[in-house]
């Protein structure tokens, strides 16, 4: 039995500006190799938008992204990443118990020359890469955590928490395992015969929570949040249930 795919939703929407929610496993922007494949930009601009891309999430990451409508707002958007002064929070299932409920990853990141496309700490030629994490919840094996990038380094939240030895819970690059079944917390599963175990979650435990910023028109502060996806929502309640510490 296939599962519903999941829609992007609009979270707001004015003259200068477009917040979306990024289902997993969507591409943010067009694939360089594969430019037909569905990808949110190429969707907002088939609604008659133009669309420009202030940032990108990774393609198994659900959750909120900003795209602006107007070259003026794109503009004012970029500085204010480059200045820092947006805060992006993630939230994060990882492995294991965290010895500190809070603290701040600052390590060097770079490209692993050992495998193509993935990312590494690397003191030599890596570029500064900062991340704050703080303990949201913990359970017996598993963690709940919110996390600020201050940077914006390619699978940098990934690539940090692996560092300090809490990868996330799912994973298929720095992590330990592809997907998450409930036997691993519940006592006496039990799968019914000629049937076999459906994953509660097959893609990296990371959402994009929120969001804050001054509007590129009004220069309000703004402040905006993305419930999580079903299936990152079905894994913690289930942890809560089963994993309790």
């Amino acid at each position: 039995m296939s599962k519903k795919k999941e829609r992007v939703g609009i979270i707001h929407e004015d003259d200068a500006l477009i917040l979306i929610h990024k289902p997993s496993n969507t591409l943010s922007i067009p694939d360089r190799y594969n430019p037909d494949d569905f990808n949110l930009k190429s969707y907002l601009k088939r609604g008659g938008r133009t669309i420009f891309v202030v940032h990108r999430l990774d393609r198994e990451t659900s959750g909120i992204i900003c795209f602006a409508k107007t070259k003026e707002a794109h503009k004012h958007l970029s500085q204010q990443f480059n200045k820092r002064t947006i805060v992006k929070k993630y939230h994060a299932v990882v492995e294991g118990q965290l010895g500190e409920k809070e603290g701040s990853i600052k390590l060097p990141i770079g490209e692993n020359p050992h495998r193509r496309g993935t990312m590494m700490v690397d003191h030599r030629n890596g570029k500064q890469a900062h991340t704050d994490y703080k303990l949201l919840e913990q359970f017996q094996h598993f963690a709940l955590l919110e996390l600020t990038i201050h940077t914006g380094r390619t699978h940098q939240i990934r690539v940090h928490l692996k560092e300090i030895g809490a990868p996330l819970a799912v994973d298929a690059i720095y992590g330990r395992r592809r997907e998450f079944l409930l036997s691993e917390v519940k006592k006496h599963y039990n799968v019914k015969r000629n049937d076999f175990e459906r994953p509660i979650i097959e893609r990296s435990t990371l959402h994009a929570f929120s969001l804050e910023f001054d509007h590129p028109n009004t220069e309000e502060r703004l402040y905006f949040e993305d419930p999580y996806s079903k299936d990152m929502g079905v894994m913690l309640k289930q942890l809560k249930k089963y994993d309790k510490e």
